[in-house]
């Protein structure tokens, strides 16, 4: 798939800028949306994303992206936060969410349903461990399509 290549060429040749500017690179994405494409980088950091850091970032990064020129054709390019419903993909995203109450969504049933809902208390290995409804519920990562952060109100 061409749009994973490209999203991971960017993310090598932005990456190491990204995080000496004091920043985390959350993930990058080549996508189609409607007659688009979108080129976009999620940044994050302790206490937030603004708009000053999205800028600061992408004037940093795109003269990179430029150079590199990884991309046949016009896109739009973007630098955002990730926002309150971000994914939760990599080891390091799931370590910071240990404790935190997550949603999950299997690509296939696990017990009654595709929905888990709990608290986080480890991924290891290729399991993630959360606690929903007072059982502890072991869910192969394999089987995980998305999770993300459960947002209370």
């Amino acid at each position: 798939m061409a749009e994973g290549k490209t999203a991971a060429r960017v993310r090598e040749a932005v990456e190491d800028i990204i995080v000496k500017m004091g920043y985390e690179l959350v993930d990058v994405e080549y996508v189609k949306e409607g007659p688009n494409w979108y080129l976009r980088i999620y940044i994050d950091k302790e206490g937030g994303i603004f708009i000053d850091d999205c800028v600061a970032v992408n004037d940093a990064t795109e003269p990179v992206i430029d150079k590199l020129d990884p991309i046949d054709g016009a896109y739009i390019f973007e630098v955002s936060s990730p926002g309150l419903d971000r994914p939760i993909k990599t080891d390091r995203d799931f370590k910071k969410a240990e404790g935190k109450k997550i949603e999950i969504t299997l690509f296939s049933k696990q017990g009654n349903s595709k929905m888990h809902t709990g608290i986080l208390k480890e991924k290891k290995d290729d399991k993630v461990v959360i606690l929903e409804d007072g059982k502890t519920v072991e869910i192969d990562e394999k089987n995980i399509a998305l999770a993300k952060l459960a947002i209370e109100f």
